[in-house]
């Protein structure tokens, strides 16, 4: 579904050229659900925004379901940190604001949207505005919303990183409820290894700066996972402590 053939980024500024990614080479398959984990100032966003067609890539081919990615594609979604919801807008309007922006009939995607909200579990705050909500809330309206076109793919820039741990787990939980109701090609970038091994079915580790691919893991883990007591506890344990020693810093003399 995503592919990457040796996709490198260069930024010029004021101080020179400042190298985010290096000869990234990567396959995500149809339906799968990838993580990328690393450092701070890898390139895990730059990536994202890559595969989203936000940013051209220095060298390189990226593409999605089989076509170069040259600008932003209506089949796939972005998700970013923050929320970003209209404060003068209703839940429900906020959800439907990429269809309007698309320039196409609300009526049809009202139902979709309804249906995306209960499923989020915000079914009854359809009329509330986003300072009514808390953040876990708002996080969960920005879901819906990067969902309500149906994308095959979604992209989520460490979307859960402003909240609590506890709500943070919750998001996560109801992430894994969605992506198994429709299983849909998502790639999250995130800074937590327990969250990437909670919803990944593969977890993509980059190096620092500039980042390359230093492993895949696998997380062959049956589904809704937790990071509580279960009978894959053990399993859960042994991948964590994999990506651990993975995000370490590599020995002198090892370049990856």
């Amino acid at each position: 579904m995503i592919e990457l053939d040796g996709v490198s980024q260069v930024f010029a500024g004021r101080q020179g050229r400042l190298q985010a990614l290096a000869e990234v080479s990567l396959r995500v398959r149809r339906g799968e659900f990838v993580t990328l984990v690393g450092r701070s100032g890898c390139g895990k966003s730059t990536l994202l925004r890559l595969v989203a067609g936000l940013l051209r890539p220095s060298s390189g081919r990226i593409a999605v379901a089989g076509e170069p990615v040259t600008r932003p594609r209506r089949d796939v979604s972005v998700m970013f940190q923050r929320p970003a919801l209209l404060p003068w807008r209703s839940v429900l309007d906020n959800v439907l604001l990429p269809v309007e922006l698309a320039r196409l009939d609300r009526r049809p995607y009202r139902e979709r949207a309804h249906e995306l909200l209960e499923l989020a579990g915000l079914s009854g705050f359809d009329k509330r505005l986003p300072h009514e909500l808390s953040g876990g809330m708002q996080q969960r309206v920005s879901l819906c919303r990067s969902l309500i076109r149906d994308p095959d793919v979604l992209l989520m820039d460490e979307p859960f990183s402003a909240l609590d741990a506890l709500t943070r787990q919750e998001l996560s939980m109801e992430l894994q409820r969605i992506f198994l109701a429709r299983e849909r090609t998502i790639v999250l970038v995130t800074h937590s290894i327990e969250e990437a091994v909670l919803l990944a079915d593969r977890v993509v580790v980059l190096t620092p700066r500039p980042g390359r691919v230093r492993a895949v893991v696998d997380v062959d883990i049956p589904r809704p996972r937790t990071l509580g007591r279960t009978a894959y506890a053990d399993r859960v344990t042994r991948v964590t402590a994999e990506l651990h020693d993975l995000l370490l810093p590599a020995p002198v003399g090892d370049p990856g």
